[in-house]
């Protein structure tokens, strides 16, 4: 730094500061283009401070299960036990699970949108999970009553769920009224939830809105089986219910059958393992071990870009 200087260099930055900034990039970006600025960046990234919140749903949502599962194993070593936040979709196994809740100490938000995971496994790692506030398993079509009640009774903080269901995945269901008991009967501090589309019927919701006293925001729409009269909304005047009539979840709607769209402008990525391993070996000199994330793993993205051509440059910055 120049004699007589108030500015600090951007690489003097505290550590924590630089987490705080980072933040504000895509993460693609954070993992690919901020460790190569310089040393000092290279360590934040590979520390803790970026990883606090850990958001790669709508990226998992178009990549296979091996590299969602690679991913997710090398952000949740990074964040050193301080996880606060994690979304992710499509877990192929129960395998994730156990790793998420190894590491869940500090864990407020968990949301595993179309996840393979079960009944007995969520059962078994719920205590695990006991600060969690708010939790999405929608579409998740291998739990159901068992998990929910042990959820309940293990997560005591739990203020917001949402167990939203495809209809064309319930079609053949005779009934969720289990579920429905479940979370009327553990989770008496819910204040959002939201199970549209389940199949469920007026008895279990009063149920729901009689147990859960702090409710402020209930969703039942698609709820077909639900009738809740005028009586109800007066009885029920704090809560906000949404449905079951549905309006083409024209706002706050529900999610589309479809994960892509073609004009979405949706950042596509993709694992390159090969062509980093000689730059984060000097990179990591100094640094604690990433073991396998970063000889392992690192992306390349590309926007409106043919697939041979995806490599061939980085992007542009931000």
């Amino acid at each position: 730094m120049e004699e007589g200087c108030d500015f600090r260099h951007w690489d003097e930055l505290m550590p924590d500061a630089l987490g705080l900034i980072f933040g504000n990039l895509a993460l693609e970006e954070v993992l690919t283009v901020v460790p190569r600025v310089c040393r000092s960046w290279g360590g934040v990234v590979m520390g803790s401070y970026c990883w606090q919140e850990i958001d790669i749903e709508e990226w998992s949502r178009h990549e296979t299960a091996e590299k969602i599962d690679r991913m997710l194993q090398m952000l949740i070593k990074r964040s050193c036990g301080s996880l606060r936040k994690l979304c992710v979709s499509g877990l192929s196994d129960d395998s994730s699970l156990y790793s998420i809740a190894a590491h869940a100490k500090t864990l407020q938000t968990l949301r595993l949108p179309r996840c393979e995971i079960s009944d007995p496994v969520v059962a078994q790692v719920a205590a695990m999970l006991s600060t969690i506030t708010f939790l999405d398993v929608s579409y998740c079509l291998k739990i159901g009553a068992q998990a929910l009640q042990a959820v309940g009774k293990h997560c005591r903080f739990l203020t917001g769920l949402r167990r939203v269901m495809n209809p064309l995945d319930v079609v053949d269901k005779p009934s969720q009224d289990d579920e429905a008991l479940a979370i009327a009967a553990t989770m008496p501090k819910l204040k959002h939830l939201e199970i549209a589309h389940l199949l469920i019927s007026t008895p279990c919701v009063i149920e729901i809105l009689t147990s859960c006293q702090q409710l402020e925001l209930l969703d039942v729409r698609g709820c077909w089986n639900v009738n809740l009269d005028e009586s109800h909304v007066k009885k029920y005047s704090a809560v906000k219910l949404l449905g079951p009539l549905v309006d083409y979840y024209a706002v706050n709607g529900w999610d589309t059958c479809s994960d892509f769209s073609g004009s979405s402008g949706y950042v596509a990525w993709d694992f390159a393992a090969d062509d980093v391993e000689d730059f984060y070996d000097g990179l990591s000199d100094g640094f604690s071990d990433d073991e396998q994330a970063i000889e392992d793993v690192e992306m390349f993205f590309y926007d409106g870009l043919n697939a041979g051509d995806a490599g061939n440059g980085w992007p542009q910055s931000p």
